[in-house]
C-alpha cells in the first residue's frame, strides 16, 4: 500500500507550535493550495485549505522559518483522526502528517517580514526521529552536477 502526499501553496496562518506532555514538539498549520482548475463553466480557481501537523525538529523548523503568506512544499502521509464534539457527535478530520517541509519560494522572492538573514537553506527531512538537516549553507558554490557534457567529436550520437 502507498500512502504519499505531496502539497505546495501558502500558509493561511503562522505555525502553531505546542509540546506534548512527554516534551514533543508539533506544530499545526494549514496551508491553502490553488487547484489547477476552474470551475465547471471556467470561472474562478478554486482553494482547498490543508490542515498538516509537523512533529518533532520538523514541527520546529516549520514554526521558526514559515509564516502567514510563506509558499511552503509539504510531502508526507494522509491521515484521518475520529472525534466527538461537544453534542456528542462523530467527527473526521484530514490532515497530512509531514514528514519533509521544502520552501516554495527563494527567500529573495519572498515577502518575508522576519530578519532571517542567518539562514538561508532549503529544506528539512524529518526521516525517523533524527532528521537530516539540509539547510544551512550560506554563499556555498552550487553542488557539482552528476551529469556531463558530451564532447561532440565526430558528431555521431553515443548509441
Amino acid at each position: 500500500m502507498l500512502n504519499h502526499i505531496v502539497i505546495m501553496g501558502r500558509l493561511t496562518r503562522d505555525p502553531e507550535l505546542r509540546s506534548t506532555q512527554s516534551g514533543v514538539s508539533v506544530a499545526s498549520f494549514t496551508v491553502a493550495v490553488d487547484r489547477d482548475f476552474g470551475g465547471r463553466d471556467g470561472g474562478e480557481k478554486q482553494t482547498d485549505f490543508i490542515d498538516c501537523v509537523a512533529w518533532r525538529q520538523t514541527g520546529e523548523f516549520v514554526s521558526k522559518y514559515f509564516h502567514k503568506g510563506s509558499m511552503i512544499v509539504v510531502s508526507g502521509r494522509l491521515q484521518s483522526r475520529k472525534w466527538q464534539d461537544r453534542e456528542g457527535n462523530n467527527r473526521t478530520n484530514w490532515e497530512i502528517q509531514a514528514d519533509n517541509v521544502y520552501f516554495g519560494e527563494s527567500r529573495s522572492s519572498g515577502s518575508s517580514s522576519r530578519d532571517d538573514s542567518s539562514y538561508s537553506g532549503s529544506s528539512y527531512s524529518n526521516s525517523g526521529s533524527n532528521g537530516s538537516y539540509d539547510g544551512g549553507r550560506q554563499n556555498s558554490a552550487p553542488a557539482p552536477s552528476a551529469f556531463a557534457e558530451l564532447d561532440d567529436g565526430d558528431g555521431e550520437l553515443p548509441f
